[in-house]
């Protein structure tokens, strides 16, 4: 390894002194020099794209050495494989060299010249101009401009070097390897053989002199995040990184001297007095350990052994290429639960190939603020090299920004620096593309059903949801999706809905109540009548399911009806005369029961109306929101989002818009109604006390019902007081009873503190996360009796 360097060295040292002969020096350009620093300073916006950069040359010279064999094969002798290697070289001194070197058409010393020595002088521009016919809307596989893109090297580098050797043909059968040589700050830049000869064959050789603070591309680490970020599909060809890893090998020096101190053992043993009895105790020889050593191995490691997916025949690809290369790609665990991979055209002369991926869960922050995140997870490509992954304005609606989408485009305009796209007509168009196949994806997997439709549910149910409010264009597609349990079905689908819906049935019945269980709204007072005659309610607990119902508002031409707002109908009272007839005769029969608690509870409660109810079955009362009220889960809504403070006149107004709906069926009801009737008229002498007593039935009444429809009691203290009451005089106990309300009372104040003695000390370990822990352990024999205590003391735990 010591003799590698010191050659190493005595190679750069060669490379820097015998130069002098034969060295060109050249001014740039009028006003390049300036530019350059441009491009150097301000034209990228990240730095780590100089390795893109030049692994994107790398891959035009390869493309260009395959095209030319076809007209000349003796270009490719010289070297035996077409590739791309990457070697990093770190010095004692902290400074270090970066080397990428290809194995394609190389440069004579007037291309050094031409290409390298002239800003946006495109080498890939001429070779594309002649072997198209000057045309420039080919489909070769090649990408940029040559001469911009070296350029990005000075961006990490203080001198970059750039050894050449040309690809021979037949008017250039012995080309010679040259060196271009210039610094970050200098106006020109030399042209010279190279003095180590031709170590190329063919191909170049860049060597970038790392600035100080860019050391840390010598890392082969950064090195593969780069490389498999922005180009492990931008070439065909190998990428390979030199490594070195340690190994453990026989010490054949060491056995060596072993093996000769063990003879001479054997010798001196033989010198002994042949008369001395030598008494020798017979032990089995343990086998000998293996010494050995620890030596560095030298290693290349393929970068880019997987091939850019998207460009081959989804139907010759498995399944598992797919997770393969999604997991890989965006670093998930997980498989993703479904893909769509397709070739499309933007409609503006743009051509692609994309896959979109649906991941198998979200990310727990997608809810933290699902409407204010933005997807990083689209990985735009040109030709196979990533882009950008950032859409800006053009990015996916919020509802969509968990997708994950790799898309590659033929042809599209970017800047110089390859970062930003000059248009982003592409991307309007690229935008739309993505959400429609991913809404046929989604479509797809809903018609097959089946687990893989389940887990899309489970995951993405509320997605659909916030998508159908967000994004109105495709409203319907997305409300198609949404599933909702009701009382006759675990899940159903708006148009399922429809298709079970009743005769003169003109809405579509829900009840919402966030965080409610399926189960218990199933139970719920508003929907009695309506499970008993068989409608169909969808029965909402998410805090989605209602901002979803108010913003979509209509289904297919059918409104949603809240069943816990007044105004409950079914479609079928102009035609059921009997059970008008029914309706009428009860609120004549109950209208002095009616006119009591009007007067004696609507006052005194959130009720602005008591009347007689045609949802009720077994239930004696509820309270329903009224049409311009709040019903309990709207409540609940607003008061978590805080929003009645702004609005604090139109809250406190809609919250007393509630009725009070009574059972005239229910015995309760109906009990109620006969002591009113029995109690005594003005004319005659008032009974006070069953007066009382009848207000505090009625307040309990009205109070339970509140609770049951969802909403808060006016005054919970009141409310069970009333209650205990009520149990006292069913229990035989009175009212008036006292209860004992002697307790111990708490000893005589004392403001002195207790003594420091008596506060027990801090544990080390505790305090500090140092110190020394010990546990004891029990020998058990195989029968599990205790042999033995054995206490164990551990060293110093740092690492806690």
């Amino acid at each position: 390894m010591r003799l590698f360097r010191t050659v190493l060295a005595l190679g750069a040292f060669a490379l820097s002194v015998l130069a002098q002969d034969g060295k060109e020096k050249h001014a740039y350009q009028s006003d390049v020099a300036r530019l350059r620093k441009i491009v150097i300073n301000s034209l990228y916006s990240h730095r780590d794209v100089f390795l893109r950069e030049l692994i994107s040359n790398a891959n035009d010279a390869l493309e260009k050495l395959r095209l030319t064999s076809l007209t000349e094969p003796e270009s490719l002798s010289g070297a035996e494989q077409m590739n791309v290697t990457i070697k990093a070289y770190k010095d004692s001194d902290g400074a270090g060299r970066l080397v990428i070197t290809d194995t394609g058409i190389g440069m004579t010393p007037d291309e050094l010249t031409k290409n390298l020595g002239t800003l946006a002088k495109s080498g890939t521009s001429d070779f594309l101009s002649r072997a198209e016919g000057d045309t420039t809307s080919g489909t070769g596989n090649l990408i940029g401009a040559f001469g911009l893109g070296f350029y990005s090297s000075f961006l990490v580098a203080d001198r970059v070097e750039v050894a050449s050797t040309a690809a021979k043909t037949s008017k250039n059968l012995e080309p010679a390897q040259y060196v271009f040589a210039s610094g970050v700050d200098e106006n020109s830049f030399d042209i010279y053989p190279d003095p180590r000869g031709n170590t190329l064959g063919r191909g170049t050789e860049i060597t970038l002199h790392l600035k100080g603070d860019a050391v840390e591309y010598l890392d082969t680490k950064m090195i593969t995040d780069l490389v498999n970020k922005h180009s492990s599909f931008s070439t065909s060809f190998p990428i390979y990184l030199y490594t070195q890893k340690t190994e453990y090998v026989p010490d054949e020096e060491a056995e060596a001297e072993a093996a000769a101190e063990k003879e001479k053992a054997k010798t001196e043993d033989a010198d002994l007095d042949e008369d001395e009895a030598v008494v020798e105790e017979v032990t089995e020889e343990a086998p000998e350990e293996v010494k050995t050593k620890a030596i560095l191995v030298d290693d290349w490691v393929r970068l880019n052994s997987q091939p850019p997916i998207w460009t081959r025949d989804p139907k010759e690809i498995t399944d598992e290429e797919y997770e393969n290369f999604y997991m890989a790609t965006y670093k998930d665990f997980e498989k993703p639960l479904a893909w769509y991979h397709f070739a499309g055209d933007s409609g503006s002369g743009v051509s692609f190939r994309a896959i979109v991926f649906v991941p198998s869960r979200l990310d727990d922050a997608y809810w933290q603020n699902p409407l204010e995140s933005t997807s990083k997870d689209i990985r735009l490509m040109v030709k196979r090299v990533f882009i950008t992954s950032d859409l800006g304005e053009d990015t996916l609606p919020k509802w969509a920004n968990w997708v994950k989408v790799v898309v590659d485009a033929e042809d599209l305009p970017l800047n110089v620096s390859r970062e930003t796209l000059q248009s982003n007509a592409f991307l309007k168009q690229l935008r739309g593309i993505i959400i429609k196949r991913l809404l046929q994806l989604l479509g797809r997997i809903q018609t097959e059903g089946g687990e893989k439709w389940d887990k899309l549910q489970e995951v993405y149910g509320n997605v659909f949801k916030l998508g159908a409010v967000e994004d109105m264009k495709n409203r319907d597609k997305l409300g198609a999706l949404v599933r909702f349990p009701t009382n006759q079905r675990n899940s159903t689908s708006l148009d399922e809905y429809l298709e079970n819906k009743k005769q003169g049935q003109n809405q579509i019945f829900y009840l919402a109540d966030m965080g409610k269980l399926t189960h218990d709204l199933a139970k719920s007072v508003f929907i009695e009548k309506l499970h008993a005659r068989g409608y169909e309610v969808l029965l909402l607990g998410d805090p989605l399911d209602e901002v979803f119902i108010t913003n979509v508002r209509r289904w297919k031409k059918i409104g949603f009806q809240d069943v816990a707002k007044a105004g409950l109908k079914f479609g079928d009272e102009n035609i059921d005369e009997e059970e008008k007839a029914e309706r009428e005769m009860f609120t004549e029969k109950y209208k002095p029961l009616i006119e009591w608690l009007r007067k004696e509870v609507r006052g005194k409660s959130s009720a602005r109306d008591i009347v007689i109810s045609n949802r009720l079955v077994i239930s004696s009362c509820a309270i329903v929101a009224d049409e311009s009220g709040y019903t309990a889960n709207l409540e609940k809504l607003i008061s978590s989002s805080h929003a009645q403070a702004n609005h604090k006149h139109m809250w406190e107004f809609a919250k007393k818009q509630k009725v009070l709906e009574i059972n005239p069926r229910s015995p309760t009801i109906e009990g109620l109604l006969r002591r009113i009737e029995q109690l005594p008229t003005e004319e005659e002498e008032r009974d006070l006390e069953a007066e009382e007593e009848l207000r505090e039935v009625a307040s309990v009444l009205v109070d339970g019902a509140l609770v049951r429809s969802g909403f808060a009691v006016t005054d919970s203290n009141d409310f069970f007081m009333r209650v205990d009451r009520i149990l006292r005089r069913s229990l035989g106990v009175s009212e008036d009873a006292p209860t004992d309300t002697n307790v111990k009372p708490a000893p005589p104040v004392d403001p002195e503190l207790p003594p420091d003695a008596d506060v027990p000390e801090e544990d080390e370990f505790l305090r500090t996360g140092r110190g020394k822990i010990s546990w004891e352990v029990e020998e058990v024999d195989e029968f599990g009796n205790v042999v033995k205590e054995v206490p164990v003391e551990t060293k110093p735990h740092d690492e806690l």
